[in-house]
């Protein structure tokens, strides 16, 4: 069922909101948590598809707030709500509300949201593209106990990191540290096979992807060693490589869905390691509500500290495929070097 309100206000929005369950025949409140999804018009169906797909798991009330820029100085100087309300099938295991804000009320977006957040119930802010530098400080962030972000959305990743750990506040996470759970769960279960000491490692992936380095930073921070941040042609992580006292332990995964676990001293195995959906992801994140101290703690280990391999030399001595700004051996790659504009996806 679908509710449409225009020029209305956030108790007209509650009322409808009421009359819609009874129209439907839930008239019990059974959602476990809100969830503000903060974005614009053109993420705003990709994020409120893949939030339905989590509410399977959450039945949560879904509050979009899409901020929309009217070009008009006439327009932008008129405070306008409209809103689209979904309660039923159309609003997956909870409720939706579409709020769609003009002029002065793009300002106070947290004084509509605050009386449509469900009683005594965590909050949950999103922010699939275009999140603050600090999530916290955010009047929106402010309202939740947890602050979903996603670093690989932004124009400058590796970047947007750095200022993630200098903003840290705890119960701040991001997409990019979802996306390599599994590669962590595999690694951790290695290393619980081999009981020797880890020297080095390296973690291979394609340019600009802020998994690519959590994972480096969290091997460095848990393992006390130094490791190396390669690139390779992806698709995303594709490859961690282990120096251990018995010989190197390599997860391999080239086609972004089927990787090979290499020990020495055992067969090689397949596992299953494919890119996860937004919706998986998000479902991840909304399964703990407190603070991530494993994730501050590779956040903070800091992108510089990483090592970056020496670039092979061609045979007139000059670095092979490299230019005038090609980084210098065992320094880290530089943190606001621009990557291309790209939209979330799956790691």
């Amino acid at each position: 069922m679908k509710i449409d309100l225009t020029e209305t206000t956030a108790s007209k929005v509650n009322k409808a909101l009421v009359e819609g369950r009874r129209a439907v025949g839930t008239p019990a409140v059974g959602m476990v948590l809100t969830l503000v999804i903060v974005t614009d018009e053109e993420n705003a169906y990709d994020a409120l598809k893949a939030a339905n797909e989590a509410s399977r798991e959450h039945p949560s009330r879904t509050l979009v707030v899409v901020k929309r820029v009217s070009r008009s100085p006439r327009d932008r100087a008129t405070a306008r709500l409209d809103a689209e309300i979904r309660v039923g099938t159309d609003a997956g295991s909870g409720e939706t509300v579409v709020l769609r804000m003009y002029g002065e009320v793009l300002h106070h977006a947290q004084s509509v949201v605050l009386p449509l957040l469900l009683p005594d119930a965590p909050v949950v802010v999103w922010w699939p593209v275009n999140a603050p530098l600090d999530p916290a400080k955010d009047p929106l962030g402010a309202l939740g106990q947890r602050r979903v972000t996603d670093s690989y959305a932004a124009e400058q990743p590796i970047a947007e990191l750095t200022g993630r750990a200098a903003a840290y506040t705890p119960g701040d996470t991001d997409l990019s540290w979802s996306r390599i759970t599994p590669w962590r769960s595999m690694l951790a279960a290695a290393l619980d096979q081999v009981p020797s000491r880890v020297k080095g490692a390296e973690v291979e992936g394609e340019e600009f992807n802020p998994s690519c380095e959590l994972l480096a930073m969290w091997l460095a921070d848990r393992l006390d060693v130094p490791v190396t941040r390669s690139v390779s042609s992806g698709p995303g992580l594709t490859a961690v490589r282990m120096q251990t006292d018995h010989g190197e332990i390599v997860l391999d995964r080239p086609d972004g869905s089927l990787a090979t676990l290499c020990m020495e001293g055992q067969p090689d195995r397949a596992v299953a390691l494919k890119r996860r959906e937004t919706s998986e992801l998000l479902a991840e994140e909304l399964r703990r509500l407190d603070p991530d101290d494993t994730y501050a703690a590779s956040l903070k280990y800091g992108v510089d500290r990483l090592v970056t391999p020496a670039p092979k030399q061609a045979g007139n001595g000059s670095a092979a495929g490299s230019d005038e700004t090609a980084d210098e051996p065992g320094k880290a790659a530089p943190a606001g070097k621009k990557a291309p504009a790209k939209k979330a996806a799956s790691k």
